[in-house]
């Protein structure tokens, strides 16, 4: 590749990835430092999003694990996922990329199009086992540029007491139809609807796919009458006091403490409040997110992918190749999983999951009808697509726009 058009490609995909990582759903937090390659073929570096797991917990076991079952030491750095993204392209830049690079799932194509990435072609990487609509997320222009490490999405909480209290039969919500008549029994025994997260960042994007998808709606036609009715459910619930207008501010994180209060019948969030959900002192359950006219609705995924940026030392990829064979492997994928409260990309460990924790077959469930966001050949345009969407959400939620009117805008924005 010609370095001048590659240096343009890197500058231009900076841009993208800050836009998606200014909310990535469900990621991380806390705090890494630079590194480089140490001396020598023997040390790989490896690069995460993971910096809650120090060098003492599992995750670094493993990594450690790897390395030495493939002859090499490991050299591992965690970011903050919305650091990874750009410190990833500035050391494409420098010429001293990681060798493993694990990486939320939307940045991936903004990653290959710059040409930071090598594809499963070039380190013969075998995907084969992964389902096909998460390894989507890392393909582009019919090519794979690495394996998802694991996968998270969005399903429906719900509190079983208060759902009891109002009369309503969990088993009678199938579709947006008897959801919102549930909604609307709640509420009539004065307790409260659903809460979830609108607010005006990729999170919000990303709660809201769900709705816009199960509408049968496009992101290349964010103004279709599909979108439209998908946004309206929303701005219904508002007016009609189902769901609060905190709404308009809330994270996922901020959402979830609000279910968990006890006081809300329904909550939209993720498999990451698990243990939470566990805490929360009450007893609840999990339905996957029902499509309009009922079947689950495709939510969006969340998660990492397991990838191998380019080396100007080729003769490196092999072991790589290893390294990440290694940490997707059956047997690592469900310890991984289970910690970072997964659901594993393969049917053979997800069947694993279920068998030793029955309180995830629904998420299995709902990932399994998951897809990327940057699916359906989006790639490197969803970022766009995706602050238009979330500008119009907020604009309809708050009554400064009608939700046929915010998408129109939104639509033109878009292109």
């Amino acid at each position: 590749m010609n370095s001048f058009s590659r240096q343009c490609r890197l500058t231009a995909a900076s841009l993208a990835v800050m836009t998606v990582a200014a909310g990535a759903a469900a990621c991380s937090s806390g705090s890494g430092g630079t590194s480089t390659k140490g001396p020598g073929s023997g040390t790989y570096t490896v690069w995460d999003p993971y910096p809650q797991f120090d060098k003492t917990s599992a995750w670094a076991k493993l990594l450690d694990q790897c390395g030495t079952k493939a002859g090499v030491k490991i050299k591992r750095t965690a970011f903050d996922t919305s650091d990874l993204g750009n410190k990833t392209l500035l050391a494409a830049q420098q010429g001293n990329s990681p060798d493993v690079l694990i990486v939320d799932n939307p940045m991936v194509s903004t990653l290959a199009e710059a040409g930071v990435l090598t594809t499963t072609d070039d380190t013969k990487l075998d995907t084969s086992k992964v389902d096909p609509n998460l390894l989507a997320a890392g393909q582009s222009g019919g090519k794979t540029y690495g394996t998802p490490i694991g996968a998270n999405t969005l399903a429906l909480y719900y509190n079983k007491k208060v759902l009891k209290q109002a009369g309503v039969d969990i088993a009678s919500v199938k579709d947006w139809t008897s959801l919102t008549a549930a909604l609307a029994k709640v509420k009539q025994a004065g307790k409260k609807g659903i809460t979830f997260s609108a607010i005006g960042t990729e999170e919000g994007s990303f709660q809201f796919l769900p709705w816009f998808w199960g509408s049968g709606a496009k992101l290349t036609a964010l103004d279709s009458s599909q979108g439209v009715s998908a946004l309206t459910l929303w701005k219904d619930w508002l007016k009609n006091g189902y769901a609060p207008n905190s709404v308009l501010n809330n994270t996922q994180t901020t959402s979830w403490q609000e279910f968990a209060s006890g006081d809300y019948a329904f909550a939209e969030n993720g498999t990451w409040q698990l243990a939470g959900a566990k805490k929360a002192g009450f007893d609840y359950g999990v339905l996957p997110i029902p499509a309009a006219t009922g079947g689950n609705t495709a939510a969006p995924t969340g998660g990492e992918f397991v990838t191998v940026p380019v080396q100007q030392d080729t003769g490196r990829y092999a072991t790589s190749e290893k390294l990440v064979t290694c940490l997707t492997s059956a047997d690592n994928l469900y310890d991984t999983d289970t910690t970072l409260s997964y659901v594993a990309p393969t049917s053979e460990v997800q069947d694993k999951q279920v068998a030793a924790n029955a309180d995830l077959k629904p998420w299995v469930d709902a990932v399994k009808a998951a897809k990327g966001r940057t699916s359906d050949g989006l790639g490197t345009t969803y970022p766009k697509i995706s602050e238009q969407m979330w500008k119009a959400v907020q604009s309809a939620l708050s009554g400064s726009k009608s939700p046929k009117d915010a998408l129109s805008a939104a639509q033109s924005a878009a292109k």
